[in-house]
């Protein structure tokens, strides 16, 4: 087993040998708790035969952990002057390949076809940046990667937003974009004072697993996602409001009441209340208003 660097003192002790700060622009924060690591790493269920993607490695402490368990790391890095370290603490062992790039720009497709044709299965694991956590799940679910899970540490209050269920604050249109691809369970919560530097907020660690169909059956997804997304426009709104200022052709020829009724949904009811088989109910329905 690899010296572990995920305790403060070594933590503070590498970035300073190399002459490195944390940037804040590219959110970084070093994890130096190696319970939490642990945990993180059995959420994912790994093993020799499997493989493992992580994105924003940083100077290795997730790496390390990931290296004992799964039979091939690939870690993606967007900061070059993180590269030497990571050589020097997670480099040496054959089966870890340390990759500059950014997850966002990289053809994932040919990496996986090309880094991990020796293994069973894939997944993600993360301690993903607070500022971009968003549109870096979002591309791994859209672009259908055969993935396993997408275990990563986020913001709490994303985490929370991602595992919500109808009725609540937290629940909205990322709530239910997840829960399309994957079901969600929350994990564990990971307070702000085991990092270096430490954070304004506390984090989740999040698992998604993949579902093989999603829990509703919609005739046009982009049209889904579109309603989801108008629905939950202005929240304070009611759901008649905001799909008539999102829709106005089909508000124009056709009383979006009427719609909303027709889809068993009462036009003064918010969108935080609509279960996604409602969703999809509206979707199609208004999805066939589109096409006459």
């Amino acid at each position: 087993m690899t010296d572990k660097i995920a305790v403060p003192s070594r933590t503070r002790e590498v970035l300073a040998k190399h002459g490195i700060s944390a940037k804040k622009s590219l959110g970084q924060n070093f994890l130096t708790d190696g319970n939490i690591l642990r945990r993180i790493v059995e959420a994912a269920h790994l093993n020799k035969q499997k493989g493992v993607l992580e994105i924003g490695p940083g100077i290795g402490a997730l790496t390390q952990y990931l290296a004992d368990e799964a039979g091939r790391v690939v870690a993606l890095e967007i900061d070059q002057r993180l590269l030497p370290v990571l050589e020097e603490t997670v480099g040496q062992q054959e089966h870890v390949e340390v990759v500059h790039g950014d997850v966002l720009k990289v053809d994932l497709h040919t990496l996986f076809a090309e880094a991990f044709s020796s293994v069973s299965s894939v997944s993600v694991v993360a301690n993903l940046p607070y500022y971009i956590t968003t549109p870096i799940v979002m591309k791994l679910l859209e672009e259908e990667l055969p993935l396993e899970h997408i275990v990563i540490m986020i913001q709490r209050e994303v985490a929370e937003r991602m595992t919500a269920s109808p009725g609540g604050k937290e629940y909205g249109s990322l709530s239910i974009a997840v829960q399309y691809y994957c079901e969600a369970e929350l994990v564990t919560v990971v307070p702000r004072t085991v990092f270096v530097p430490q954070p304004n907020i506390d984090s989740a660690v999040i698992r998604l697993t993949r579902r093989t169909v999603p829990p509703v059956d919609v005739a046009d997804s982009q049209q889904f996602f579109a309603t989801v997304r108008a629905a939950f426009t202005q929240r304070r709104k009611t759901i008649y409001n905001n799909l008539r200022s999102a829709f106005p052709k089909e508000a124009g020829a056709h009383d979006m009441k009427e719609v909303l009724l027709a889809s068993g949904i009462e036009p003064s009811r918010r969108a935080e209340t609509l279960s996604m088989e409602e969703f999809a109910r509206l979707s199609d329905r208004l999805g066939r208003l589109k096409a006459e």
